[in-house]
C-alpha cells in the first residue's frame, strides 16, 4: 500500500512539472523573431526525436522572447529553428498561469463548425486580419517532459494552436486571408509585401 501511494505521489508531482519563466519583458530577448519575407519562415520544421534539457531550454528562451514581444504564441521557425515545438500562453498578465509547451503537435481531429476571427502574428507586427478556422480541435503532442498528451481545445486556444502549427509547416496566417484587397492594404501600410504571401489552395 505504501509503495503504491508513493508511486501515486511521485506521478502527481511529475504531472505538475512545467516550465516556469518570468513573464516580464526583457530588454534583450534571447531569440530574434523573424519577419514576413524571410525564407526561414517558409521552411517546414523537423520532428523532435528526443525531449531533453536542450529542448526545455529552447522552450524557455522562446517564452522569454514571446513575452518580451507581448505575444501569446510562438513557434520555433519564427526564431529560425526548424524544430516542431511551439509555446502558447493566453494569460500573459498572470504570473501564476503556466504556459503551454507543445512538442511534435498534431491535430488529430477538428470540428465541422468554423468561425472567423481576427488574427495577428509576431512575425507580421501591426497586421490584423480575419481568418476562418475550425472552432475546436483535438491535438496530440509531447509536453516539456516528453510525456505523450492529448488535448481538446476550443475558442482562442484552438485558434492559437492551429496558427502556430501552421508555422511548423511554413504557413503564415496571411496565407489564409481571403480578403485580398484588405490584405494588400494592411501589408503595405505596415511595410510588408504581398509577394511574400503564399496563396493556399484552400482559399
Amino acid at each position: 500500500m505504501t509503495g503504491s501511494f508513493a508511486q501515486l505521489a511521485k506521478k502527481a508531482e511529475q504531472e505538475k512539472a512545467f516550465i516556469t519563466v518570468s513573464k516580464e519583458p526583457v530588454e534583450n530577448p534571447p531569440l530574434e523573431i523573424y519577419k514576413l519575407g524571410n525564407q526561414v519562415l517558409r521552411n517546414p520544421a523537423n520532428r523532435i526525436s528526443k525531449v531533453d534539457n536542450s529542448m526545455r531550454e529552447l522552450a524557455k528562451n522562446m517564452l522569454t522572447s514571446m513575452y518580451s514581444a507581448k505575444g501569446i504564441g510562438l513557434a520555433a521557425p519564427q526564431v529560425g529553428i526548424q524544430k516542431r515545438i511551439l509555446v502558447i500562453d493566453l494569460d500573459i498578465e498572470n504570473p501564476a498561469t503556466p504556459p503551454h509547451v507543445f512538442i511534435n503537435p498534431e491535430i488529430i481531429s477538428s470540428s465541422g463548425s468554423i468561425n472567423t476571427y481576427e488574427e495577428g502574428c509576431l512575425s507580421i507586427p501591426g497586421v490584423y486580419l480575419d481568418v476562418i478556422r475550425p472552432t475546436s480541435i483535438k491535438v496530440s503532442f509531447r509536453d516539456e517532459m516528453g510525456r505523450p498528451k492529448k488535448m481538446n481545445a476550443d475558442g482562442l486556444l484552438a485558434r492559437c494552436i492551429q496558427h502556430e502549427i501552421d508555422h511548423l509547416n511554413g504557413i503564415l496566417f496571411v496565407d489564409r486571408v481571403t480578403n485580398e484587397e484588405t490584405l494588400k492594404k494592411e501589408l503595405k501600410e505596415n511595410g510588408f509585401f504581398y509577394k511574400d504571401v503564399n496563396t493556399l489552395n484552400s482559399k
